[in-house]
């Protein structure tokens, strides 16, 4: 297997690569390890000491786990693992808490964590709306989660697809029309001819468009993938791709064990 880093956008949060001699099932298990395995911290308990907002407190609570909280896997570990037995200590559990009064509106940035690393990521997402006389006082704990359990410890969005394979059948009476006519410059003329900018070509996502130009054809390469992160900001994307394939290669190394043992 050949792998090759395509693109890394770290002000997007987003990582590309090409996979080479693979097949799709190992990007699938990939793309799903990244969504369903990988942990980050998220709020999962929280506490109202008051809540005089028009909100009810679970709609509150569900819109506090759903902002997404910078995380270090380095210094906390999941609740089943840790050494506390679940019982939540400073190794598995983040306290927070959140006060506001009205008029004016909540925001998270508005969450003062007990760690100054874990923050949230987006912080003018708004929370509740206060009016006069309104007012809001919780406690929330986060903990490390993973995405199989719910869907707001995902890390992020990950996708693949076959790597394009767009070939020059034959040249046209007007290269430089057809090449304009295309996203992304993946046609460009040269010496008077159309020609393929392959790097462009990996990065363009919709080259479904250049089918039926009688002067293209286009073909996907069986055992070539181009593989895709966007992280929501709890992790960086290598992050999330060293904590993937570690996750998978423990638990290949306890299915072969356990193989042993039949």
């Amino acid at each position: 297997m050949e792998i090759k880093l395509l693109e890394h956008n770290k002000k997007q949060n987003k990582a590309s690569f090409v996979v080479k001699g693979t097949t799709a099932a190992y990007m699938n298990t990939l793309r799903k390890y990244v969504l369903e395995r990988v942990p980050t911290l998220a709020i999962e308990d929280v506490e109202f000491r008051e809540n005089s907002s028009i909100l009810y407190d679970e709609v509150i609570a569900h819109r506090l786990g759903l902002i997404p909280l910078r995380t270090d896997l380095k210094s906390y570990s999941l609740r089943e693992t840790c050494k506390c037995k679940g019982e939540g200590c400073a190794r598995c559990t983040v306290q927070l808490t959140l006060e506001g009064k009205g008029p004016g509106t909540v925001y998270a940035s508005d969450l003062k964590s007990k760690d100054s690393h874990v923050k949230p990521i987006h912080p003018g997402t708004p929370v509740v709306k206060l009016l006069k006389g309104q007012e809001i006082e919780l406690e929330a704990k986060a903990v490390l989660g993973q995405g199989k359990d719910h869907s707001k410890w995902s890390p992020g969005l990950a996708y693949y697809r076959h790597k394009p394979i767009i070939e020059v059948k034959s040249q046209p009476a007007d290269p430089k029309k057809l090449a304009d006519m295309y996203p992304e410059k993946v046609l460009e003329v040269k010496n008077g001819k159309i020609t393929v900018n392959e790097e462009n070509a990996l990065k363009c996502a919709t080259y479904d468009v250049f089918e039926g130009i009688p002067h293209l054809t286009i073909k996907q390469a069986e055992d070539e993938f181009i593989f895709t992160i966007e992280s929501w900001g709890q992790l960086d994307c290598d992050e999330i791709m060293t904590a993937a394939v570690d996750i998978f290669q423990q638990d290949l190394e306890q299915f072969a064990q356990g193989l042993k043992k039949a």
